[in-house]
């Protein structure tokens, strides 16, 4: 598996692992039109310190997950999401996902990470846990957090200092 920066001719194959999870797996009514960071990922998300990544196995999107500048040296990590068969220790899709991001934001001076879930992730809410994440009050978020309507739980990791900043 490799993991690597979103580039336009991969944008079909991680709407359809995006939406596909959200609608079939959690039952969310949700399409691409609804979220349209998905169609404008390089300027939405591979901004200031911001980036998108995509887990691959043969050429086969299996996971994303995105890191959202919000500025003030905070970011919002947003779309992770990894194919069902690529799930668990045994593969370390997220973990992989999680700990590039992790590097990335860290290099770049972002101190602090926020991300909003809802209650169906519940598999999900165990693996920010066991990451260092620790669940916050919605009023403790910060101002420039973009809230998603479907989200309830809210979790902030403050990062190591980078040694090369």
């Amino acid at each position: 598996m490799q993991i690597v920066p979103f580039t336009q001719d991969l944008e079909l194959d991680v709407i359809r692992l995006i939406v596909g999870i959200q609608r079939d797996e959690f039952g969310i009514e949700i399409d691409a039109e609804r979220q349209p960071d998905l169609c404008t990922i390089p300027t939405f998300y591979q901004v200031d310190s911001g980036n998108f990544w995509v887990a691959q196995e043969d050429d086969r999107v299996v996971g994303t997950i995105a890191l959202l500048d919000i500025g003030q040296g905070q970011g919002a990590l947003r779309k992770m999401f990894v194919a069902p068969e690529y799930r668990g220790s045994e593969f370390g899709t997220a973990r992989s996902l999680l700990a590039v991001l992790q590097n990335w934001a860290a290099e770049r001076g972002i101190r602090d990470l926020f991300l909003g879930t809802t209650p169906f992730f519940e598999a999900a809410h165990r693996f920010y846990e066991r990451h260092g994440f620790v669940e916050i009050s919605k009023s403790q978020l910060p101002e420039a957090f973009p809230i998603m309507q479907v989200d309830t739980k809210f979790y902030q990791l403050r990062l190591p200092e980078s040694r090369d900043a």
